[in-house]
């Protein structure tokens, strides 16, 4: 296995700090702390060199806020200048790992997303059933509290494997003991923010040991990932009941996870299986009830805003093209119809 040394130089030099910042400030320039921060932006990043420099840099408190979308998240936004830093680490770490990763892992990568997942896993459905002609199953599963419930330790101690700039595992070390969750003890820290987008590269490289057991250990085939939420598929419904007690024994012991227990089922392919926002069946795609309903309400939220102001005319047009662009990867004619004509109406 290849390891890295001599990081973190290349982590808080002022070219890649100041590069970080051209990243993270898009699309959020109308903010007050985004705007705050670059009033004096060459001050606030040489002042960020200096204290990672100097090994004296501190991570910030937390803005804590809850979101739907569409259940209900807790989000955690850190001070600007740790965002930069974040979009610093992962400008330099996310590389190294994303060489790791299966093909078939899909959450934050370039590339991949939730569109080429699902597309992925519909592949997947018809390969083994012969478009349709045999009988198969889906195996879903989703992780209990996943970010909530992320081990601190465990986590070091994998990136660690491959990282070995002793500055930079203090640096890791830092943003993530930043932040922990309602699920810690005195004995284990636990959690990593939604929001930060070091998060996303932490959530990558702890799931990718469940990847790994997955593809190399059990040998299984017909596997897609999106951040906790999976998808095994196969003829042989028993073969997938002893995978699913494999896979939570794996979880527990070395990952401290657990399988949702209401959120783990083995469907019938005709039945449709359900993942990342689209149902799929042997000849067709639909959207999840759940996803139309969310859609209508945006759009009718948004149309809203826009007869009072809220929002402009190019914002609007933006989230109707966004939710048909989301309707065209199903089969969905009558009901980009339906969008397009409310969306008329609601004006």
């Amino acid at each position: 296995m290849k390891i890295y040394k001599n990081l973190y130089d290349q982590i808080i030099s002022l070219e890649n700090l100041f590069l970080s910042w051209d990243k993270f400030r898009l699309g959020k320039m109308r903010k007050n702390d985004v705007m705050e921060f670059y009033l004096d932006l060459e001050l606030n990043i040489i002042k960020l060199n200096e204290e990672l420099s100097s090994n004296t840099y501190e991570h910030g408190r937390y803005v804590s806020f809850y979101i739907h979308d569409p259940k209900q998240r807790h989000i955690n936004k850190a001070l600007v200048r740790d965002r930069v830093l974040h979009h610093s680490i992962f400008s330099i770490l996310n590389p190294i790992f994303e060489a790791t990763y299966i093909s078939h892992s899909f959450s934050c990568r370039d590339g991949k997303g939730t569109h080429v997942g699902f597309k992925a896993l519909a592949d997947m459905l018809r390969w083994v059933s012969g478009n349709g002609r045999k009988q198969c199953y889906g195996l879903k599963c989703d992780i209990k509290k996943f970010f909530d419930s992320v081990d601190h330790k465990i986590l070091k101690e994998i990136i660690s494997k491959k990282i070995k700039d002793e500055k930079v595992l203090w640096l890791v070390g830092i943003v993530i003991n930043s932040y922990i969750s309602k699920r810690s003890n005195l004995f284990e820290r636990k959690g990593i923010p939604i929001g930060n987008l070091t998060s996303q590269l932490f959530a990558n490289v702890y799931m990718n040991e469940l990847d790994q057991f997955v593809k190399h250990k059990l040998k299984v085939k017909e596997y897609v990932r999106y951040t906790d939420d999976f998808v095994i598929v196969s003829c042989d419904r028993e073969y997938l009941e002893d995978i699913k007690r494999e896979i939570d024994a794996f979880l527990q012991t070395r990952l401290k996870l657990g399988l949702h227990p209401n959120k783990v089922f083995i469907r019938k392919f005709g039945q449709g299986i359900d993942f990342l926002g689209y149902v799929t069946k042997p000849h067709h795609v639909l959207m999840r009830t759940k996803t139309k309903k969310r859609m209508f309400k945006k759009l009718k939220s948004n149309s809203k805003k826009f007869n009072q102001g809220l929002v402009d005319i190019t914002t609007l047009e933006q989230s109707l093209q966004s939710y048909l662009g989301v309707l065209s990867h199903a089969d969905a004619f009558g009901l980009s119809e339906k969008v397009k004509n409310d969306y008329w109406l609601w004006l």
